[in-house]
């Protein structure tokens, strides 16, 4: 079978989380005890994509750094007399993938880094995504639902969740309060799949939900895949809060549950 790469955009400079984002790229901003990019990028894991090329920007060499010792950080070392270090114990899961960190620039608009990409997808279909968006999207349903559609691309719709409680009134008296609930809009929720037909929709200076996803859509080349489970992305210092109290807790607001994992863990 034919490996499809996922190409994950992590080159903004992630300007509306300034509290995190002074210090470090927006992709390392940590969920819990690890970088947000990297539960992005378990999410594919755990349906069998590990062939991920990652588009680098603001300081994308933090990015290339964090996978490159991540071995040596995350599993035990023993540091023998002659000073050579031995990394023991099992190995990661991270030891299995394949990854291409490719600078597209620093202040390159979305749809140009994916075309600076190109050369490296080899494949007839390419999974793309962001760094901040995380859901439990079944991506082999996905991926099958874009072939079966024959489009150029296909995206991923959600429903936003609210960001303020929902008041409910009759008569002057309050008859229900919704806790930041789901609203029944749908939304542009990332985790595309392209034909690489897509890259001659592109230029250097595309913004990818500009002109390049308007013109699938006014040819009728852009399917749509209706994701009705979790979806949520890090836009705010909020939302990183958010996701880190639903890391933690389990505890999702607008269904009023608490699960025994978070909502967008589909690995173990």
């Amino acid at each position: 079978m034919e490996e499809i790469p996922v190409v994950i955009l992590c080159g903004g400079m992630g300007t509306r989380l300034r509290e995190q984002t002074e210090y470090i790229p927006k992709a390392l901003v940590p969920i819990g005890s690890m970088p947000i990019l990297l539960h992005v990028m378990k999410i594919y894991a755990h349906y069998g994509f590990t062939k991920f090329i990652l588009c680098l920007g603001y300081k994308g060499d933090s990015i290339k750094q964090y996978f490159m010792n991540y071995e040596l950080m995350s599993r035990d070392v023993k540091l023998r007399p002659d000073g050579k270090a031995e990394i023991i114990g099992p190995p990661s899961g991270l030891h299995t993938w394949e990854i291409t960190f490719a600078d597209t620039g620093l202040k390159t608009e979305t749809g140009a880094r994916i075309k600076k990409v190109e050369r490296y997808v080899e494949s007839e279909n390419f999974f793309a995504t962001y760094c901040d968006g995380l859901a439990d999207v079944e991506l082999r349903l996905l991926l099958g639902y874009h072939i079966s559609m024959n489009k150029v691309g296909t995206l991923t719709a959600v429903h936003p969740m609210s960001p303020f409680g929902i008041l409910e009134e009759k008569n002057g008296i309050a008859i229900s309060f919704k806790e930041k609930p789901v609203l029944p809009g749908l939304i542009n929720g990332g985790f595309f799949v392209f034909n690489r037909r897509f890259f001659d929709y592109l230029d250097d200076n595309s913004i990818l939900e500009e002109e390049p996803l308007r013109r699938l859509a006014a040819e009728r080349e852009l399917a749509v895949y209706r994701h009705e489970g979790f979806w949520a992305c890090m836009d705010t210092f909020k939302d990183f809060e958010r996701l880190n109290e639903l890391w933690e807790t389990g505890y999702v607001p607008h269904v009023g549950l608490r699960l025994n994992k978070p909502p967008w863990k589909v690995w173990e």
